[in-house]
């Protein structure tokens, strides 16, 4: 076996099969050994951009590991975006990347760069594999950062390295742990749980880090009569039609979350990382669950607990008093019924080109319960966050880095975590037109997905943040192909949408299909002008 053997055997003993890249000359023997390996998955890509967004969200829909395996210099450079989206938002990512023969090391060497020097912002683990006996160690070093440290891990590869026999009896390992969880300390939960009795009209504030913890926070909101708001990144932990649930909190979210906040004197935050999206008034005092420490202490703190909201939330339950309806549950009903009347009325069914609420209806009545949803970012975004309706959807986005071109990669990487479920990406004509080369990659590898383009024939989100700071419109329109004549082009199915009544059935048929389809769907930039 070659030190490229052993590396590939070795993640596939870890349940690590996924590879996702471009393969070339640096990075051969690797490639070589995937092939080789009957466990082992690699989905080429046209763009390593595509890997590393494919991987980030490949963890954040599963919280598995995925690998982006490409070639140094320009492959790794192209990796970039993506694996920033990772470090951003916590996923944990590996990447191996190869490198040009050690004896090259130095200036001159084609498609070299220090790899080692260009990873280190982006990584929370980086190294060069520089003698095969180290690269087990290394490796099973990099996938406990990148599991432990929520991050990504890189690993630099010479291509003479990778060639080199190696026997894998005799190499030093470390042990990975496919999850981590932490307890907090009584002394924690029982000062959460005095300062949430302490509190007349305490609000739950549920984030992207308590969405494997969602039966725990509604068991907690029932048992003290709280409501539960929630970032954008975790709208859907529970259904929008829960009688706690009062939606999402910050710009895109609705006026009785707002409310609810404003009128609070404890935010109970699980999960959740306070960032300026998500708006929590500075002078809201907090109780703070959270997984990482660092985080403990952004906000005001009322009492600040360290650990996993899978296991702190459910011993705070067990801890606060239990209370009675003081009529908060009879008033946030109120608010929603007037809150989606709202919505209703703004999804006007005979506008054309069609309007984006009305968009959103359509989908929120047409997808599944249980659809995989990879939002792209642009105003597509902004009219999901504010009028999708979630049921039992899971859905996925570039949350801090906030990039155009995640809708597509993050719909394959959700194919190929469920193979059976409906998946859907929701995108606008900039973000798709980023990366929209790798539809053919859904097509090669047999991925039926659904991509949603809301196709306004501009940068309309640059538009509106051009008006609201003065500036005159320029730079954001679109030349666009015909999207669906070119999902036809690339072996899939294409579908155009120009009439609001013929929308719900070219949704409806597009799940049905067993291809990947694109939903070209004319709509218009301006918002409520």
């Amino acid at each position: 076996m070659t030190v490229a053997d052993v590396l590939v055997s070795e993640l596939a003993a870890w349940g690590i099969t996924l590879y996702l890249g471009i393969p070339g000359s640096s990075s051969l023997p690797l490639v070589d050994a995937v092939r080789r390996n009957p466990d082992a998955r690699y989905i080429v890509v046209r763009h390593e951009q595509t890997a590393a967004l494919a991987a980030s969200a490949y963890n954040k829909f599963t919280g598995k590991v995925a690998v982006c395996l490409t070639i140094a210099g320009p492959g790794a450079t192209n990796l970039a975006t993506g694996l920033y989206d990772a470090k951003e938002d916590r996923a944990s990512v590996l990447s191996l990347n190869g490198q040009v023969q050690a004896q090259y090391a130095g200036p001159g060497g084609i498609q070299e760069i220090d790899q080692d020097a260009f990873f280190r912002p982006i990584a929370v683990f980086n190294n060069t594999v520089a003698d095969p006996s180290t690269a087990v160690k290394l490796l099973t070093r990099a996938l406990r950062y990148a599991i432990i440290g929520r991050g990504v891990a890189q690993l630099s590869l010479p291509n003479d390295i990778q060639r080199e026999p190696l026997e894998p009896a005799y190499c030093e390992r470390e042990t990975c742990l496919s999850a981590v969880a932490a307890a907090p300390t009584d002394g924690a939960v029982r000062a959460a749980a005095e300062a949430i009795d302490g509190a007349k009209r305490p609000v739950i504030l549920a984030g992207f880090g308590a969405m494997r913890a969602a039966g725990a926070v509604l068991e907690l909101a029932e048992t003290i009569r709280a409501p539960i708001v929630t970032t954008f990144r975790a709208k859907g932990i529970l259904p929008d039609e829960n009688e706690w649930v009062a939606g999402v909190h910050g710009p895109l979210g609705t006026p009785h979350a707002r409310t609810l906040v404003a009128e609070s004197d404890l935010v109970i935050a699980c999960g959740a990382s306070f960032s300026d999206f998500t708006g929590i008034p500075g002078e809201k005092q907090a109780v703070h669950i959270d997984i990482d420490p660092l985080q403990l202490g952004k906000h005001p703190l009322a009492a600040g607990v360290y650990g996993d909201c899978a296991v702190a939330v459910p011993l705070i339950r067990e801890r606060v008093r239990p209370r009675d309806d003081t009529g908060a549950r009879a008033w946030l009903a109120e608010r929603k019924r007037e809150w989606f009347m709202n919505l209703d009325r703004e999804a006007d069914p005979e506008a054309v080109p069609i309007r984006p609420p009305y968009i959103m209806k359509v989908l929120s009545e047409t997808l599944p319960e249980d659809a995989v949803i990879s939002l792209d970012v642009g105003e597509n975004q902004w009219w999901f966050g504010r009028n999708f309706r979630m049921k039992r959807q899971r859905f996925a986005m570039s949350g801090y880095l906030g990039t155009m071109g995640f809708g597509l990669p993050g719909a394959i990487a959700a194919k190929l975590a469920y193979p059976d479920a409906t998946v859907v990406c929701i995108t606008g004509d900039g973000g798709f037109s980023m990366v929209m080369a790798d539809f053919v990659t859904a097509v090669r590898y047999d991925l039926p997905i659904v991509v949603a383009i809301m196709n306004n024939h501009e940068l309309a989100m640059i538009r509106e943040e051009q008006r609201e700071a003065n500036y005159p419109p320029y730079g954001t329109e679109l030349t666009n192909p015909d999207f669906a004549a070119y999902a036809e082009a690339c072996g899939g199915a294409g579908i155009r949408v120009a009439r609001p009544q013929d929308l719900a059935d070219a949704i409806s048929r597009a799940v049905r299909m067993n291809v990947p389809v694109v939903v070209d769907i004319e709509t218009d930039p301006k918002r409520f002008e």
